[in-house]
């Protein structure tokens, strides 16, 4: 299995670049963040592509902020049954089962206009997966989820105190969801990196020099999370502030 998430940081731009990256890579699941559109303003893919046909496509927004969607090839799942928890607001999430993994599209709240949301929705997120763990539900939580885990998780040169996706509360919420039994596969992959960035302020080469944060996950349980043999985040794809974080799975 090939999974791909990306936030997008609007659809209608991006639309073109996303085309082009799933023609060249053929994932079988597809997890966006931020399309910053309804259902009906999103782009069809082009006639002559074949993924107009190949993929199933669910869009979960409604204008102009947030929305999350999920894209699933049809010979990964006969049926794309869309589900969304409880704590859904501000259309952030959004999930299926593909080959026996429940696969979440995931927007977590950045906390700056209302940190006491984001601790909700994280506290909420993290009693969800628990909930899968208990019942013996394979699960991956893909996305935005707006939180360095570690220090080394964001480049010194953006490292201030108490800052937000930084705090001990957020990251504490993130280790529940590892404790959960998911595994941050980005990580697991690539223990050393110390360069290891996903999101660059839009500004001042942030991008180019790789002076950057790790906000961008595949969180996955058994058996999909053991059985990764690759996650990369590719910083030169694409013109959204995010990059999009590829996982292969044997």
């Amino acid at each position: 299995m090939k999974l791909i998430t990306w936030n997008v940081n609007g659809i209608r731009a991006r639309h073109g670049q996303l085309t082009d990256l799933m023609e060249r890579e053929q994932p079988d699941v597809v997890c966006l963040q931020e399309i910053k559109a309804s259902p009906g303003q999103v782009p069809e893919f082009p006639i002559h592509s074949a993924l107009a046909g190949d993929y199933r496509t669910y869009w979960h927004g409604s204008g102009g902020y947030s929305g999350v969607a999920l894209l699933v090839k049809r010979s990964a799942s006969a049926s794309l049954d869309v589900t969304h928890p409880e704590f859904d607001f501000e259309f952030r999430i959004a999930s299926c089962v593909v080959k026996g993994v429940r696969i979440a599209a995931t927007y977590v709240p950045n906390g700056g206009k209302d940190y006491d949301a984001k601790i909700r929705f994280l506290t909420r997120l993290a009693e969800w997966a628990d909930r899968a763990r208990q019942a013996g539900e394979p699960l991956a939580i893909c996305g935005d989820l707006n939180v360095a885990l570690e220090d080394r998780d964001i480049h010194a040169k953006e490292r201030k105190p108490n800052q937000i996706g930084t705090r001990p509360e957020e990251r504490a919420l993130i280790g529940r969801l590892i404790d959960a039994g998911l595994i941050d596969v980005g990580r697991a992959m690539d223990p050393h990196n110390d360069e290891l960035f996903t999101w660059w302020p839009p500004w001042r080469g942030m991008r180019q020099r790789n002076i950057g944060w790790r906000i961008d996950y595949i969180l996955a349980s058994a058996p999909l999370g053991p059985a990764a043999t690759a996650c990369v985040s590719m910083r030169e794809f694409g013109t959204s502030d995010h990059a999009p974080v590829m996982a292969t799975f044997q």
